[in-house]
């Protein structure tokens, strides 16, 4: 049996600061706000969500 690990430590590009979050399992995240500075981040072309990019 195969199990999926949902949890990501999300990095804030430029800055560093990180927080580990859950995945959602049904859809991406194209947009995350920054608990930290408050600043939205996008992912990075090419990618699907902010997941695959911080």
């Amino acid at each position: 049996m195969k199990f999926v690990i949902l949890r990501s430590i999300i990095t804030r590009p430029n800055r560093g600061f990180q927080k580990e979050e859950i995945m959602p399992e049904d859809a991406c995240t194209f947009f995350y706000e920054c608990s930290n500075c408050k600043t939205i981040v996008k992912p990075k072309k090419g990618d699907c969500c902010v997941y695959c990019s911080c």
